[in-house]
């Protein structure tokens, strides 16, 4: 998901107004399951589109259940769901990425997930964990997606390298071999400052064991093993290999379709985009885990379904959800908008079973890691993001960036 700014000012001063006047709906104010009624859902970005298109398809099923879906911009979801969980006005059934999660459960306008009708165990841990805040889930896993190695074969080939880099020491190799014996400007791209710098530093931090705050909440960001990530990372910049400078929004895929860029790391939307804007690019790329330091580990990411806790029409909502989020809704949702299932068993057949591209991330979400759900995060965030590009600007040692990007972090999560 795309995170929107958002101040933790806001937060504090919702939090005081909702400890006044949140409170829920009570049982005997709920619309049962099966009596005619209205279901409100805001979805965001293209999945507010074509959920419409599925919303449809569950009333021809479920007559008297008419589902009203608002399809939310990005750039506006955030504040829009304050403003509506402010109001007493939160729809019946959002999406929520893991990035909202710990501020709106902070905020008690969120429904726990009813586990004996969804079972943690049919989606990807880091899926399920997305949903979760202090060990109480509220959000089931809709979608999910994470960071995988993009690389030209045909240069790689043209470089003398047959497959893709297992370890660090091989993603640094076939770097340099890339840019000195195939022609490619650079040798992978890293973003290296800016908005959510962070995501492209992940599978480093991650692989190398390390974690901006660990599961007790303490900030570990100074830890040898992020250290080692920020050295890693910013030596990539340092020695030619990936740029010092790129536009706020720069995507690399007309350079990867010149050969500029022939690596680097993204998610699973970049497959459909190369295969609809790049056609010529057919048997010329590939993708691979990433690679290996102490593991190979990327992050996660996607959407979760969050039921209002103040909804006269859970009952209601939790059913829609189910018919969301089972196998056979997760196979049919891929089809619709690419989107990864989050329910594993979907994994079962069909493409998602056959497309060896596609085991590749389903491979890598077995291992990937959620941010912790803290109403804080994407100022935590920021502040790692400063920390890499005074790394790769050449302004801090990795361990200078690291002891300031500490003390920041702490501040924020004590």
């Amino acid at each position: 998901m795309h995170r929107a700014a958002r101040t933790a000012s806001a937060a504090i001063a919702l939090a005081t107004a909702f400890a006044v006047t949140a409170c829920g709906s009570s049982a005997g104010d709920e619309v049962a399951a099966d009596k005619k009624q209205t279901l409100t859902v805001w979805a965001m970005g293209a999945e507010g589109e074509k959920l419409a298109e599925v919303a449809e398809a569950y009333k021809k099923a479920n007559p008297h259940v008419t589902v009203k879906v608002t399809p939310v911009g990005w750039d506006v979801a955030h504040q829009k769901l304050v403003s509506a969980a402010a109001a007493g006005k939160l729809p019946d059934v959002a999406q929520m990425g893991g990035s909202y999660m710990g501020e709106f459960a902070e905020l008690g306008v969120l429904e726990p997930v009813d586990t004996k009708t969804f079972d943690e165990k049919d989606f990807f841990p880091a899926g399920w964990q997305q949903g979760e805040v202090e060990g109480t889930a509220y959000g089931v896993p809709w979608y999910v997606d994470t960071r995988v190695l993009y690389y030209r074969t045909d240069l790689a080939k043209k470089a003398g390298i047959s497959k893709p880099p297992a370890d660090w020491k091989g993603l640094r190799a076939m770097a340099s071999a890339l840019k000195e014996k195939a022609g490619s400007k650079w040798g992978i791209y890293l973003q290296p400052r800016g908005l959510d710098t962070v995501q492209s530093f992940y599978p480093f931090l991650y692989s190398a064991g390390g974690e901006i705050v660990d599961k007790d909440g303490k900030a570990v960001i100074d830890s040898p093993a992020a250290v080692k990530a920020f050295k890693e990372y910013g030596s990539y910049v340092k020695d030619g290999l990936s740029t010092k400078s790129a536009q706020p929004g720069y995507d690399p895929l007309k350079d990867f379709n010149t050969g500029d860029v022939p690596m680097f790391f993204s998610g699973p939307w970049i497959t459909t985009l190369i295969k609809d804007q790049y056609p010529d690019l057919k048997g010329k790329w590939g993708v691979a885990p990433v690679p290996t330091d102490k593991t190979s580990t990327s992050m996660a990411g996607g959407s979760s379904l969050v039921i209002s806790k103040d909804s006269p029409h859970k009952a209601a909502a939790k059913k829609f959800i189910q018919y969301l989020t089972d196998s056979e809704g997760q196979s049919d949702w891929y089809e619709r908008t690419s989107d990864l299932p989050a329910n594993t068993k979907a994994w079962e057949s069909g493409e998602l079973a056959e497309n060896p591209d596609l085991q590749v991330f389903k491979k890598q979400m077995e291992t990937a890691r959620t941010s912790p759900a803290l109403a804080k995060w994407t100022e935590v965030t920021s502040k790692v993001d400063a920390a890499i590009e005074s790394v790769t600007q050449g302004k801090a040692s990795a361990e200078d960036a690291a002891d300031k990007a500490q003390s920041e972090v702490e501040n924020l999560v004590k």
